[in-house]
């Protein structure tokens, strides 16, 4: 009976190894924060998160290091926003991972702006014009709304890649899109104040939460995308808005806010740090604190002048 036991042991130990290995986590490499967060909702204990990305960082400024590549490797999934906003980097990751189920085309590679409509689409393809994106505008996590359309996007395809877990996947989705759809009628009547108030960004970052909250972009400090403003430029900007009633001026927390600054002693415009993604200020510290803190940053803006 004792033999019969111990055989019964060694069979049923290395089953118990097959069965962990079976469900091990989905590995996802998300390339920014908000995306990573947007996966650990609808993924929960099933995924495996990395972001390569923090928001202290310029999503176009990355740069392809040996660590990126071994974790793109090992991917399931990554997922990351598109419209060429990681066109410096991400296609390098891609090709030197060796990792075929994550190239383009495959269910393991997902474009968040896929799915979405894209703002500020250029009429013609001008270099000169600074840091331009052919397919529109990138940052498209400023809206809400968009979020809960990548979502639906999101979910679909993790139930495709580990169709497994797939009733999991679709019961983290609806607990989450339920909870989003609470928190976005929430926000909007919020930002009721912000409606039709004009601001300067710092860069094109925020069509998007423009288009969202009815707020009116008068001017850029950057003279052109991706180029920093000059004292010159800033100067001529102070005096063109003379006559303009401007609230604020927005940076994001990943940028130099020098020229923010310089126009809020020189100007009297109060600049504002938005978080921009996950992670950029201390209240952002999930998907929907991004959203709060945001708003509140720029409800105590548009109240101090």
């Amino acid at each position: 009976m004792l033999k019969k036991s111990l055989w019964v042991g060694l069979i049923t130990l290395p089953l118990l190894g097959l069965t962990s290995t079976a469900h091990a986590a989905l590995k996802v490499f998300a390339c920014e924060p908000e995306w990573g967060a947007l996966a650990q909702e609808i993924g929960g204990k099933l995924v495996d998160v990395n972001v390569a990305t923090s928001a202290l960082q310029d999503p176009h400024q990355i740069q392809a290091k040996p660590s990126l590549i071994a974790r793109v490797r090992n991917a399931d999934l990554v997922i990351c926003t598109g419209a060429e906003l990681e066109i410096g980097w991400l296609p390098v990751l891609l090709q030197q991972s060796g990792n075929a189920k994550v190239q383009p085309g495959q269910l393991g590679n997902f474009a968040a702006a896929d799915y979405v409509r894209k703002l500020d689409i250029p009429t013609q393809l001008d270099r000169s014009q600074g840091d331009v994106h052919a397919a529109g505008n990138p940052h498209i996590q400023m809206d809400p709304r968009n979020i809960a359309l990548v979502a639906n996007a999101l979910g679909a395809r993790l139930q495709q890649i580990d169709s497994s877990n797939a009733s999991q996947y679709a019961q983290n989705l609806s607990s989450f899109s339920q909870r989003w759809q609470q928190a976005m009628a929430r926000w909007t009547t919020q930002a009721a104040p912000l409606k039709d108030i004009a601001v300067i960004s710092r860069h094109k970052a925020y069509p998007y939460l423009y288009e969202w909250l009815g707020m009116k972009e008068v001017a850029v400090l950057e003279p052109k995308p991706g180029v920093e403003p000059t004292a010159s430029h800033l100067q001529g900007l102070l005096t063109s808005l003379k006559s303009t009633h401007v609230r604020m001026t927005l940076y994001s927390a990943y940028q130099d806010p020098k020229a923010s600054e310089w126009l809020s002693k020189n100007g009297n415009i109060p600049a504002i740090k938005l978080p921009f993604t996950v992670g950029g200020t201390d209240g952002a510290k999930d998907l929907f604190s991004f959203f709060d803190d945001t708003l509140t940053r720029l409800l105590a803006g548009a109240n101090t002048k």
